[in-house]
């Protein structure tokens, strides 16, 4: 008896979809059955261990459930990633905003126009008041001593002083900006830099007075309600290359 009833238990567990049709269906067969609980936990475990079709059916279609939303997931992921990589490399690159409104920015011409002027009459005294009061001020011009070079950078008011008065009293010294092509840009709100083409005519240095080509680049800032040349840099043109016939 006993081994009749494992036998149609394992018989009827393969097609019943849980656990009650199996217990259902055993009971129709042993109405008799004297311990019902057994019989349900029996079936239960078996159920429960994967024994039954129907079981074994619902992990597989809810393994492949998690799948199919694991998929969607990783789908939504790598579009969201390549829309942000996308905009990375094509967004539209930030507007410049020019940190000196148009007046200030004449303000510094005006003041580069004024630096030309005292240097053309040898005013050192006003001079040395247009220079940022700093040893980190720079005046980079030609040099007369051999050991730094023909052109050097010449640090704090000190030395920027001795320069001009060295250049002022060995000859004419005449300064020549080409005014349309004065460039003057904002850096900062208290920082500006100014480019002009020059020509300059002097004798210092083994110079023979001759006018010649020049660039002159200065870092202006703000002190106060004043605009100062923090650096002044002259840079000679090179004469061009002569063309072979």
């Amino acid at each position: 008896m006993k081994s009749r009833c494992v036998r149609d238990f394992n018989r009827l567990n393969a097609p019943t979809a849980d656990v009650r049709q199996l217990f259902d269906a055993m009971l129709e067969i042993y109405p008799d059955r004297v311990n019902p609980s057994s019989l349900w936990g029996g079936g239960e475990q078996r159920q429960e261990a994967g024994l039954g079709s129907s079981v074994t059916d619902e992990i597989v279609v809810a393994a492949q459930r998690r799948l199919l939303k694991m998929r969607k997931t990783l789908l939504v992921f790598a579009l969201v990633l390549t829309t942000v990589s996308a905009g990375s490399v094509f967004a539209a690159p930030a507007t410049h905003r020019e940190p000196l409104d148009a007046a200030t920015l004449n303000t510094v011409r005006s003041r580069f126009s004024t630096l030309m002027e005292l240097t053309n009459r040898h005013d050192l005294k006003a001079l040395h008041e247009m220079f940022w009061q700093s040893p980190s001020a720079l005046l980079v011009a030609k040099s007369a001593i051999p050991s730094e070079g023909s052109w050097a950078g010449f640090w704090g008011n000190e030395a920027i002083d001795q320069k001009l008065h060295d250049i002022a009293t060995s000859g004419p010294a005449v300064l020549q900006p080409d005014f349309s092509k004065l460039k003057v840009v904002g850096l900062t709100h208290d920082l500006a830099e100014s480019y002009a083409p020059i020509n300059i005519t002097v004798s210092y240095a083994g110079q023979d007075g001759t006018p010649r080509p020049f660039l002159m680049i200065i870092d202006w800032i703000k002190i106060g309600k004043d605009w100062r040349v923090a650096s002044e840099i002259i840079l000679p043109v090179p004469p061009a290359p002569a063309v072979e016939h």
